[in-house]
């Protein structure tokens, strides 16, 4: 592996088309071979990210241009994967910055991109989608020049190169004008705008820690980037952690990457991405090196959690009844094996065995990790999340984020009414031609906790709303977040039309006619401020009088569908939520939870 090297990251906002450009230069570059069947998204392997269309992990892959080796790292656009995106910039000396030609840049680009910039790095931009109607190709530029000068980004930063180009056509070209039919140019700017890793392969073994990944027969693998000198398979090495303490090993298995696959090699230099077993202890950020000269590498700093939430057994009147592992000893082994590959997760241990405190970046981040293990058949139960408060300077604070709406002229009004309550302040506000307004608030993070589904309703379902972690600062003052009272069964059964009708003026029901439920499980939320318990399992009394198809034309207005976001966001203090691979149920405490 002495080819001349690239390593290139590629990052953008949600949905702007990263991945499928990604597709594009995987397909147009050999890497499958002729006659294969290529998949669509091929780098979101993960279920979730395929459903959610989202990059959730970030992901190495490898292409050859020529005789040059290209590695190519896809990076999350969301700011609760924050923690992937630092690791990943340590590892590239160049990335491409991709925009939608519609929309430009937006929120998570800015958090993206800011940790570019302060590495240093030159972004090639890509104006994506521009064969769609009301694309405005040079008005995504003009905006991305704006974002680069708002960042602080210097000359060289702000004289960047672009490209236009069309992931699902499969092309890119330098001017609007010309004529092309592949991604060549897009190859072509990354040789001669990305410039070739620095390190010598002369001087003693360095490689740092960037990615983590577990495999049952190689235990923790470490994915890094090789600084200086040279790995080889079967070789002696040391781990320098983050303490400074030095712990021998043995290079187990070497990795490199070739396409989407992972390759046995036997040695790799200077510049290379590899990845290595052997080091089970290897952290986030530390350096392997020669055991006969250890030079560490300075440690990765990476955006610590803001928000956390409580993991409890299931106690509900149906635990055990979905679920494969339910006991507290299942659900602890698969949190703490969580952290092996999320380094952005905490996990702590309480003074319950069956409760434990995880921490992670925000609603997004810890309902993934809820999703995930539902899938995967474990029952539990969840508290409301609440954000954790750090002391700056001797000052209590917490974090803040910054929120962008894009939302209908006619939802402004309401939007700044419910923020302003919500201790938000407006930055900005940008009126477009089409209708809509994009808002800029700077908002605690608590502020935020259960405001997407007001938000829905306050937009119709019509509005788009990005935030991502800003900093610490003085704790505000009390946050209203004001809810409707909740519809709460008061015993076990199953819930009837007969009752939920007789019941339907109250509020609106979370659940269906034939849904099993029991005392204290929230059914629905009452349309006044306080809780209400009523009997959704109660029927008709039948009687020789009764009509034949006398209730056919009744119907019950349709449930909110309770998502495990939407429920996240929507659980109080004295809730919990419920999760198991079949079901999601918000109930009552049985007890307040005992402080930590």
């Amino acid at each position: 592996m002495t080819l001349p090297i690239r390593n290139v990251a590629i990052i953008a906002h949600v949905d702007h088309g990263k991945t499928t450009l990604v597709d594009a230069l995987l397909k147009q570059s050999g890497t499958f071979r002729e006659g294969e069947e290529v998949p669509d998204c091929v780098m979101d392997s993960n279920t979730l990210e395929r459903e959610r269309g989202i990059t959730i992990l970030s992901k190495n892959t490898a292409v050859h241009y020529g005789d040059t080796l290209i590695n190519i790292v896809d990076t999350p656009g969301h700011a609760d994967f924050g923690g992937e995106v630092e690791r990943v910039l340590g590892m590239v000396d160049g990335c491409i910055l991709i925009v939608d030609a519609n929309e430009g840049p937006m929120p998570q680009t800015r958090f993206v991109l800011k940790k570019a910039l302060e590495k240093g790095l030159r972004p090639i931009v890509v104006v994506n989608k521009i064969d769609r109607p009301q694309a405005d190709p040079y008005g995504a530029i003009d905006k991305v020049l704006d974002l680069f000068l708002e960042l602080g980004a210097d000359d060289d930063q702000c004289e960047f190169p672009y490209l236009f180009a069309s992931g699902l056509g499969g092309f890119a070209k330098d001017k609007l004008e010309d004529e092309s039919d592949d991604m060549k140019p897009m190859f072509e700017a990354i040789l001669k705008h990305v410039p070739p890793p620095v390190g010598d392969p002369t001087k003693p073994l360095q490689l740092q820690v960037t990615t983590l990944d577990y495999s049952e027969y190689l235990g923790r693998i470490v994915i890094g980037r090789i600084h200086n000198g040279e790995i080889r398979m079967g070789q002696q090495a040391a781990l320098i952690t983050e303490t400074g303490a030095i712990v021998k090993a043995k290079v187990s298995k070497l990795l490199g990457f070739e396409g989407l696959n992972r390759i046995d090699i036997e040695s790799a230099t200077a510049g290379n991405i590899v990845a290595v077993a052997g080091f089970a202890d290897a952290n986030i950020g530390e350096t392997i090196t020669d055991p006969n000269d250890p030079q560490a590498l300075p440690l990765i700093k990476v955006d610590e959690p803001t928000l956390q939430m409580t993991f409890l057994v299931n106690d509900s009147p149906f635990a055990g009844q979905e679920g494969k592992f339910v006991t507290s000893r299942q659900v602890r082994d698969r949190l703490f094996r969580e952290l092996e590959t999320n380094v952005a997760l905490r996990v702590e241990e309480t003074d319950s065995p069956d409760r434990f405190a995880v921490s992670g970046r925000g609603e997004l981040h810890l309902g993934i990790l809820i999703e995930t293990m539902r899938r995967e058949g474990y029952e539990f139960q969840v508290s409301q999340p609440q954000v954790i408060y750090r002391e700056v300077n001797g000052q209590p604070c917490e974090p803040f984020e910054q929120l962008v709406l894009d939302i209908p002229e006619e939802a402004v009004g309401g939007c700044i009414e419910r923020l302003g309550q919500r201790k938000g302040e407006m930055q900005d506000m940008q009126v477009g031609g089409n209708g809509r307004t994009q808002l800029e608030f700077v908002i605690p993070a608590r502020g935020l906790i259960g405001f997407r589904g007001e938000f829905m309703r306050l937009t119709r379902g019509d509005g788009i709303m990005n935030h991502s972690f800003l900093d610490y600062r003085a704790i505000m003052g009390e946050v209203e977040t004001r809810r409707n009272g909740v519809l709460i069964s008061f015993e076990e059964g199953t819930a009837t039309f007969y009752a939920m009708k007789n019941a339907e003026d109250r509020g609106v029901f979370f659940i269906t006619p034939g849904t099993k439920v029991y005392k204290g499980m929230i059914v629905g939320e009452h349309n006044r401020q306080q809780d209400l318990e009523l009997n959704v399992c109660k029927t008709k009394q039948l009687t020789n009088h009764r009509a034949a198809g006398g209730d056919e034309l009744v119907q019950l207005q349709a449930p909110i569908d309770m998502s495990l976001e939407r429920a996240l966001e929507y659980i109080g203090s004295d809730e919990l939520l419920e999760v198991t691979p079949a079901s999601i149920r918000l109930r009552k405490m049985a007890k307040k939870l005992a402080k930590r």
